[in-house]
């Protein structure tokens, strides 16, 4: 099996090799190819990772590269991993939105959308790449954020993708430990767009082998567990209670805006916490003596990815027609949706289709806003495989973190400016920008 990681030079990625080495016989790689332009990540990061599978045993062989079609000519499997603009470009979602009273965050409003405007076309164009190189039952895995905005992108275009996030396996590992079963014995109930969602159902198979729900033991007043539960998503009890439901942490930029605003004026960003972390990553990766996943890659984020991107892999290639949550086509699912929008539900996986299983109908608060930020996405889409600057302010001004359009309109000139090294139809227009 040859599987291909777009963005291979990622100090993620031996987050991803500790997890191929530990689940070979899961997943049982001949070839791991890592794709990447820069040259000191590519050798660093391809140097650990061949350590790292030499001290584990492992037989597969691993290339390093920047040349995408040599990475991906008759791969089996594609992930990509892609951060159009590295972490500087992060530095800048979170940072300039608060010019205009807005939060900045890398995956939702308008620091989102600026990394959907830079990111899809390049997706695009090495998924063309894939479809042309690759064996023609190959399937794109996507990790890239936005990964909602990035999966339609991807399927609207013909490509066999199906986008990844680690939100629901997070959750899953979370309540596991609450209840002291193993992550395989809890089933959730995971429900919304990608970094909109909530858990309605946490189900657990207990030693008799009889499942059933413990959200109302999750939300019981005097156990303790509603507490716990409200400080790992730092939201109120009281809303938890309400919704009868578990709201991700990316629910807060909308719960809780102002607050996270007032936060974030006041706190080093993610973006330069990260980069702390990813000097002392890069430095560990160069180290000969390092042969395993250094302590550090836990402050990295992405808790579990390995796991989840595993599951997902051999769930397709080896046709197991088990069921994991993923970013797949609606086709019905949520009713008030259109069929090729992209929802974050539980979906049955084979090797030639990934399908969205029935949910019980959302509550209407629940689907106003799911409603609200899709029709954002659908916008964001189209400005960003279109261009424009009014497509641009039209997406902008839709999403609910935005509404106002004068609002849009500063965000807009802030959002152009701060990317048109990233943008080629924003220079050509020689936009006069504001700020």
């Amino acid at each position: 099996m040859k599987l291909t990681v777009v963005g291979g030079g990622s100090t993620y990625t031996p987050e991803l090799v500790d997890g191929f080495a530990r689940l070979r016989d899961q997943l049982p790689i001949d070839e791991l190819w890592l794709v990447d332009p820069d040259p000191v990540r590519r050798e660093l990061v391809g140097g650990v990772a061949r350590r790292m599978f030499a001290h584990a045993g492992h037989p597969g062989t691993i290339h390093v590269t920047d040349d995408v079609v040599a990475g991906v000519t008759d791969a089996d499997a594609v992930m990509f991993q892609l951060r159009i603009g590295g972490q500087a470009a992060r530095q800048q979602d979170e940072t300039w939105p608060h010019e205009a009273c807005c939060i900045g965050q890398e995956t939702t409003g308008p620091g989102g959308f600026a990394k959907a405007l830079r990111t899809v076309p390049v997706v695009l164009e090495y998924a063309e790449l894939v479809r042309k190189h690759a064996k023609p039952d190959a399937w794109i895995v996507d990790f890239t954020n936005p990964v909602g905005i990035v999966t339609r992108a991807l399927l609207e275009a013909g490509h066999r993708a199906v986008g990844l996030c680690n939100v629901a396996i997070g959750f899953q590992r979370r309540f596991a430990k609450e209840f002291g079963v193993a992550p395989d014995h809890v089933r959730l109930d995971h429900v919304g767009l990608n970094h909109l969602t909530w858990e309605r159902g946490v189900h657990v198979t207990g030693a008799d082998g009889v499942e059933r729900d413990v959200l109302p033991d999750l939300l019981a007043p005097d156990t303790g567990a509603l507490d716990r539960m409200a400080e790992s998503v730092h939201m109120s009890r009281d809303l938890i209670r309400l919704q009868h439901a578990v709201p991700s942490y990316y629910l807060r930029y909308f719960y809780s805006h102002d607050t996270v605003l007032q936060e974030q004026l006041h706190e080093p960003t993610r973006a330069e916490a990260v980069m702390e972390t990813e000097r002392a990553l890069l430095a560990k990766y160069a180290d000969e003596s390092v042969v395993t996943k250094p302590a550090e890659l836990e402050q990295r984020g992405g808790a579990y990815y390995s796991e989840a991107a595993i599951d997902v892999l051999s769930s397709i290639l080896g046709d197991r027609g088990d069921v994991q949550v993923l970013n797949v086509r609606n086709d019905g699912t949520f009713p008030f949706l259109p069929d090729d929008h992209v929802i974050e539900v539980p979906a049955r996986v084979t090797r030639q289709a990934i399908t969205p299983l029935p949910v019980s109908p959302l509550a209407p608060d629940m689907v106003g806003l799911v409603s609200h930020v899709a029709g954002y996405e659908r916008l964001a889409l189209d400005a960003a495989v279109h261009g424009g600057r009014d497509r641009v302010l039209r997406a902008m001004w839709a999403h609910p973190l935005v509404g106002q359009v004068d609002k849009a309109e500063q965000l807009t000139d802030l959002l152009l400016a701060a990317n048109a090294e990233h943008i080629p139809w924003a220079r050509s227009e020689q936009v006069t920008w504001a700020g």
